[in-house]
């Protein structure tokens, strides 16, 4: 077969951390003869040939070139392009990994769509990626379609033809920003950039030692001459004029006002902070015309334009109070509504625990920044606009995956107020009203969420803000009233809304990651159980959702012998709301024993068993009746008063016990 995709592995003393990336290699869903994995060894001195040297001799589809020392990632980058054979070229970093099905989604899609490059959706462990990027799939994107630009890390896959065609390589040597030059171009000139966002096919992951190469302090004055390479590149291939403004606007924002804002500023030394100041001021006079910094968001604009002023006190106390600035939000309902999670909430930013105020001028909203009146004067001698573009305020609400970082957006509606500070004639704040619906089968960009700890977050997106926060600590009065697991789906799934502790934040588990679900049954008494005869069945009200209806089960366990006994059961929405359990009971079997109650919901097989606080007493005639599990455990002491064990056996706990114990376990995650 020939080979589809060869992925690229430049490798320098990743210790550990390398085994992530080669387990997930060897797991990909593409047979192993239509792909290969070349790990180039930039000069390890750390063991890790001899490891590659173990994985090439038993895998043949796993391949090492071993060079000297290079310095960076660029020269051993290209030294994986020109021995791959593959039809695509994959880049992967030594630290990160792979989605068990990336390559093949990545290559079907890219195939599809007649793409010269391919961008897979991404995930952060500890880094920042793009999030706007993978709100949707995009087959067929390009620089001004899509915002391809915020993602320049070189973690992609291009069409190896491609590549030629045009002798795209890196630069080599000890660089920085050698991917920016080398992505950047890749995008202009491409036919067409697909991006797949319906699959988590890249996870992008800080280690543990902060030692990735893109961690580390690093030159001023070489970083920003490799950034003048990149806008170089923009420069060859784009006419002057608004998209090369916008182009150029993302070196701008996030290479240099990203630098200077908030405690990413503060916490660098003042000298490094200084010299960083400069080199950032020189490339902002030199390279960059009116219209780049015109397009950004006021805070950014603020920043941008006090750097061209050459102000970096008033940058440094503008940091300090946008350092104090963080999103809020009240989480006022929770509910669940035909198979969805109906979430409604309101979000706003704070500063210092009280709601950032604006002020009105006219028909302007402005700004308020602490700074002296001569800051305020060079910003708009510079043209920066200091309005707060409050009608393009948003918020958005997010399903993250707790092990993996996988997130995505949730649909939202919601609308903006203006709310008078009381006591500051002028000034308001701005409260944004939202609802969310989560539906467990689509929430992950059409498909379902996988089993997990998925936490709920919101981000709240104003005037240069962009910043997110958990959502569910604070709660309106009804924000729990309705809140329950619920069974959705076919196969079903189990997905339990939980507040997390110690912070009561809002989370779903989804086909029990945790053990909480036994919490929520907690509360059933007798009077939830009704046992009928001809037929024999037991019926059991639970306090949950269901959409449509779902197979269950019940395993009863004789208290005495320890025998079980498991009913397939029916689960089916009530007309109060809750879910209903119907099973057949085989009462000829179960005379004359008291039986423990655990419920086995789906997914089918790998449902775990929840204890239920209630005990089946069927006497010799086949009699049945239910209780407490307590007054079932004294009614067996009465009969057999017997069965107590001597003194001198320590007395294993009882059911109750081990229930118990389990919610206090469950209540602890």
């Amino acid at each position: 077969m020939p080979i589809k995709v060869s992925v690229v592995i430049p490798v320098y003393n990743p210790g550990r951390y390398i085994e992530d990336c080669i387990a997930s290699l060897l797991r990909q869903s593409l047979p192993d003869d239509e792909y290969e994995a070349i790990f180039v060894n930039d000069g390890s001195t750390d063991g890790t040939p001899e490891r590659l040297d173990r994985l090439a001799a038993e895998y043949p589809h796993m391949h090492v070139i071993h060079q000297e020392p290079s310095g960076w990632s660029g020269k051993p980058r290209n030294a994986g392009i020109a021995a791959a054979r593959g039809e695509f070229i994959q880049f992967v970093d030594n630290d990160d990994w792979l989605g068990d099905e990336a390559l093949e989604r990545m290559y079907n899609y890219g195939v599809e769509n007649g793409a010269d490059v391919i961008v897979g959706k991404m995930a952060g462990k500890g880094r920042p990626v793009p999030r706007e990027l993978f709100r949707k799939n995009r087959p067929h994107a390009n620089v001004e379609n899509a915002p391809l630009i915020d993602s320049l890390t070189p973690h992609k896959m291009f069409r190896k033809a491609f590549l030629d065609k045009h002798n795209l390589r890196y630069m080599e040597g000890r660089r920085r920003l050698e991917d920016h030059v080398f992505v950047a171009e890749a995008y202009l000139r491409a036919e067409n950039v697909a991006v797949l966002s319906d699959y988590l096919c890249y996870y992008h992951v800080k280690r543990d030692d902060a030692s990735n190469a893109g961690f580390q302090r690093f030159d001023s004055v070489g970083y920003f001459k490799n950034l003048r390479e990149a806008l170089d590149v923009v420069e060859e291939l784009t006419e002057p004029g608004p998209l090369r403004d916008r182009l150029f606007r993302r070196w701008l924002r996030n290479e240099m006002v990203e630098r200077m804002r908030g405690q990413r500023l503060l916490k660098l030394p003042a000298d490094y902070r200084q010299e960083l100041f400069d080199e950032i001021h020189k490339v902002v006079v030199e390279r960059f015309g009116p219209g780049v910094a015109a397009g950004l968001p006021p805070t950014h604009q603020i920043v941008a334009g006090l750097i061209a002023a050459d102000r970096l006190a008033d940058v440094e106390e503008f940091a300090r109070w946008e350092s104090g600035i963080k999103p809020s939000g009240v989480l006022e309902h929770l509910g669940w509504d035909n198979g969805g999670l109906t979430i409604g909430f309101t979000a706003e930013y704070k500063s210092g625990g009280e709601p950032v105020a604006f002020r009105a001028d006219g028909e302007k909203d402005l700004l308020v920044p602490p700074l002296p009146q001569a800051g305020l004067d060079a910003i708009a001698l510079l043209g920066a606009d200091t309005s707060a573009p409050l009608g393009k305020s948003r918020v958005d609400l997010v399903v993250r995956e707790r092990a993996t970082a996988a997130e995505f957006f949730q649909p939202v509606e919601f609308t903006r107020e203006k709310v008078a500070v009381a006591g500051r004639e002028g000034y308001f704040r701005q409260v944004l009203h939202a609802t969310s619906r989560v539906d467990p089968l689509s929430a992950a960009n059409g498909a379902g969420l996988d089993a997990g700890i998925w936490d709920v977050l919101i981000r709240i997106t104003s005037c240069g803000w962009t910043k997110e926060t958990r959502l569910g600590s604070v709660r309106g009065e009804k924000a729990g009233g309705e809140r329950a697991a619920a069974v959705v789906g076919s196969p079903a799934h189990l997905v339990l809304p939980y507040w997390t502790d110690p912070h009561g934040n809002l989370s779903l588990d989804v086909d029990q990651k945790t053990n909480r679900i036994a919490y929520e049954f907690a509360g059933l008494t007798a009077a939830d159980v009704t046992v009928t005869t001809g037929p024999d069945r037991l019926t059991v009200a639970l306090p949950f959702h269901v959409r449509g209806e779902s197979e269950a089960a019940l395993r009863l366990t004789n208290a005495a012998t320890g025998r079980s006994v498991d009913l397939s059961g029916t689960l089916t929405a009530r007309v109060t709301g809750e879910a209903e359990l119907r099973a057949g009971l085989p009462l000829g079997e179960l005379v004359g024993g008291q039986w423990r109650l655990e419920l086995i919901l789906p997914p089918a097989g790998a449902g775990k068993p929840v204890a239920l606080p209630l005990a089946l007493d069927v006497s010799a005639s086949g009699g049945a009746v239910v209780k407490s599990l307590a007054a079932a455990a004294a009614d067996l002491a009465a009969k057999d008063p017997g069965r107590r064990r001597p003194a001198s056996r320590p007395a294993k706990p009882t059911f109750l016990r081990r229930v118990a114990g389990r919610l206090r376990r469950a209540l602890k995650k």
